[in-house]
């Protein structure tokens, strides 16, 4: 049972992604509607000459350093905690009195936190990167004559997947929450992760943010539709 409730908050984490792909094929999420915004936004910024752009994009890239950098913090501490392992099993005896809690058991615990850590880690410097590839893209764009519409399309799609990986990120310290209360009690670490899941599922697909903006009509291209002389159309 300790092993299930450790494993629970890793497995409903990596279940969000799944589940949420497939709601999303039946009502879009706020992240779906955000990314025809994302579009809205490269379709604008190509056109314009002000600084105001590069200041968007930096200020998205401090937040994913931000979260980059402090996970790597907390991935330093989750390994310190190993060197004390015997007060951890201690303290948890004593939270748990009913539990026969040993000192392998606290350190697979440990583990399994340290390997969602390391994950988020690895989501937070892809979506960096990502984040740094649309930067340049935007750059290089020009702004002298008519954008080309594919290239748009790229540029807001590489914006998206930059901040699906982010939100994976930011969801591991969601669901850290649960292997946080498994110190407290292993049922409590199962209900906190439930919690969680349901609460990130109503923000994405059922929040007031998500109605307010559903509400706006935005088109986005399809690069892969054509006219029959190679020009490229548009679809709602």
């Amino acid at each position: 049972m300790t092993l299930a409730a450790s494993l629970f908050p890793i497995l409903c984490w990596g279940f969000y992604s799944i589940f949420a792909s497939w709601l999303e094929r039946r009502r879009p999420s706020l992240s779906i509607i955000m990314g025809a915004q994302r579009h809205r936004w490269v379709r604008n910024a190509v056109r314009r000459e002000t600084p105001m752009d590069a200041i968007l994009s930096g200020n998205l890239m401090g937040a994913v350093s931000f979260f980059a950098s402090t996970t790597v913090l907390i991935i330093l501490a989750v390994i310190a905690v190993f060197g004390q392992v015997g007060a951890v099993v201690d303290a948890v005896s004593v939270m748990q009195p009913g539990l026969d809690l040993s000192a392998a058991v606290v350190e697979r615990h440990l583990v399994l936190f340290l390997v969602m850590f390391v994950m988020a880690f690895l989501s937070f410097t892809l979506s960096l990167r990502q984040f740094n590839h649309f930067c340049i893209m935007l750059g290089a764009a020009d702004d002298r004559g008519e954008s080309d519409p594919e290239e748009i399309y790229i540029m807001a799609a590489l914006n998206t997947i930059a901040a699906r990986n982010f939100n994976q990120g930011i969801r591991a310290y969601y669901f850290a929450l649960g292997m946080i209360a498994w110190f407290v009690s292993i049922w409590a670490a199962i209900v906190v992760s439930l919690i969680i899941f349901a609460s990130i599922l109503y923000r994405e697909f059922f929040s007031a943010a998500r109605e307010l903006v559903a509400g706006l009509k935005v088109e986005v291209p399809d690069p892969a539709r054509r006219t029959a002389s190679g020009t490229k159309t548009q679809r709602p």
